[in-house]
């Protein structure tokens, strides 16, 4: 019988031990690292290890696939209610705790074109990846590393020295080493994306928005394995918001600087990035680096851009009156770059869910640019292909300690 509170088992703590234990589970469908990068940042406190999920959930356009307990079912609902009634229907319901951020709960993909359900929109750019536009399991255990009180700690609502013994029974042969097998493209031509910017520049001279976020995706092919590709990225960027997931037939990997959301006793936080310059080999040169982008003008006025669209966002489900800017422009140093950072904070009503914060203020402001359908709909007119495989990787834990460490990946 499943418990309603976790079991918890202390084990001996290494900086490594998580990605160790990980390793074997790399290539296990659903498997999932939430990971800190060991960064020199005051966000840098966990990383959160999940596998083997009691429930999933795969959105492909208008349709959510579930599977639970050995049947399936399909449904068209709204992907965000189908999550929070998955959510809901637990046998657990942890309290708040602030050394286990993560009690058992949801964690997974949230895409970019999942927006279309919150946002109404034609879809015209075409689908050239085969990535679901939500993949999300439910979990009844994580692992957890506490690398500020150097403290690893397994939770289950089952069994915790059996699931030990599961996670240690685990070993896998040694890895292909990855290796790209061909050049970087890009999916247009400089012309292309020349003829897009200046199309972007009449749009904001038009006034039909203030802010728009032109991407292009760069591919290669390769061969090897993906985790250890993302071992070498997180080694060299140490992003305190970085992120491997292994779903059914894609692997994606997050290296990320951002904190879209994040919830914890009803106090909701975001730290939108807009501004960036690159870090200096020289400390004086690189502290006139870090004033230069505070005072930029252009920087600033994006930045603020950005943050009157998610108080905004935010707003939507925030207890009225509690929406605040405690930090403007602060620019934060990073191992390769500065970035100018702001950070917006306000109360959830107890009777809100994570799920409908995370519906609010989908897709990330950072992402879209603002105001949000503006950008959207024009960039999707011309746009030959999906903007970015995913807007978000998300943890959600149980009802009654929601919890939402959310992350923009790499475009």
């Amino acid at each position: 019988m499943t418990a309603t509170a976790p079991h918890l088992k202390s084990l001996p703590y290494s900086r490594d031990t998580l990605l160790q234990l990980f390793s074997p589970l790399s290539a296990q469908p659903w498997a999932m690292l939430l990971h800190s990068g060991f960064a020199e940042h005051s966000h840098n406190r966990f990383d959160i290890l999940v596998a083997d999920p009691c429930a999933t959930l795969t959105t492909h356009g208008a349709v959510t696939e579930i599977h639970r307990d050995g049947d399936s079912l399909s449904s068209t609902e709204d992907p965000f209610t189908l999550l929070q009634q998955q959510l809901s229907a637990l046998p657990f319901s942890p309290s708040a705790d602030d050394d286990l951020p993560f009690q058992g709960g949801a964690l997974g993909l949230f895409g970019y074109d999942l927006g279309r359900r919150v946002e109404t929109l034609p879809t015209l750019a075409e689908a050239e990846l085969a990535l679901p536009d939500m993949a999300v399991g439910i979990y009844d255990w994580a692992l957890i590393a506490d690398h500020h009180r150097q403290r690893l700690t397994l939770l289950s609502y089952d069994d915790v020295e059996q699931r030990w013994q599961w996670l240690r029974s685990h070993q896998r042969p040694a890895p292909a080493a990855f290796r790209l097998t061909g050049p970087w493209q890009a999916n247009m031509t400089r012309a292309q994306y020349g003829e897009k910017f200046q199309r972007i520049q009449h749009y904001l001279r038009s006034g039909d928005c203030y802010q728009i976020n032109l991407a292009q995706r760069f591919s290669a092919p390769y061969q090897g394995d993906e985790w250890q590709a993302f071992l070498r990225l997180n080694d060299s960027n140490r992003a305190p918001f970085s992120a491997f997931l292994r779903l059914p037939h894609n692997a994606v990997l997050s290296i990320s600087p951002e904190r879209f959301l994040w919830l914890e006793r009803q106090q909701v936080q975001t730290r939108p990035i807009k501004g960036t310059l690159p870090r200096l080999a020289d400390p004086q040169q690189d502290a006139a680096q870090a004033q230069r982008l505070a005072a930029s003008p252009k920087d600033r006025a994006e930045n603020l851009m950005i943050v009157d669209l998610l108080r905004n966002d935010i707003g939507r489900v925030a207890q009225p009156g509690s929406v605040r800017v405690p930090e403007l422009f602060v620019v934060e140093p990073f191992p390769a770059v500065h970035h100018l950072v702001s950070t917006i904070t306000a109360r959830l009503p107890a009777a809100t869910p994570a799920s409908e914060l995370l519906r609010a203020c989908f897709p990330g402001g950072s992402i879209t640019g603002a105001p949000r359908c503006g950008p959207w709909k024009l960039s999707r007119n011309w746009s030959r292909s999906g903007v970015t495989p995913t807007a978000a990787v998300s943890a959600i834990s149980a009802p009654a300690a929601p919890w939402t460490p959310t992350s923009p990946s790499v475009r």
